[in-house]
């Protein structure tokens, strides 16, 4: 089965369709069949950098869907096309979240 995610006038997802195989490969082909601005997916990442859902939106610069900005320190992976914190993850295993005031992984507690 074929990908192809729905996007709106200013290029956000508004959703992914699967389609037959019939359309893979043929984008426009598609567009044309559904009556819409369509761009093919898919979920490995070998087309269009990341697998995408509602509220991405597609960059026909990069040629790559885009996922939502998680926080507004973060920046964007020219490679990956993904938003990376200015902080790497700990590899400790351990469990953290985001503190965008302090700009720092804080270690989630189970209290």
């Amino acid at each position: 089965m074929a990908h192809f995610a729905r996007l709106d006038t200013f290029g956000t997802v508004t959703g992914v369709e699967v389609v037959s195989d019939f359309f893979d490969g043929r984008e426009l082909d598609y567009c044309n069949h559904a009556n819409g601005s369509y761009r093919q997916c898919s979920y490995n990442g070998k087309i269009r950098k990341n697998f995408p859902s509602q509220g991405y939106t597609y960059d026909a610069t990069r040629d790559a869907f885009i996922p939502p900005k998680d926080y507004p320190s973060w920046t964007l992976n020219e490679d990956t096309c993904r938003w990376e914190a200015p902080v790497a993850y700990p590899s400790d295993g351990e469990a953290y979240n985001w503190d965008e005031e302090t700009k720092k992984w804080v270690l989630v507690t189970f209290d």
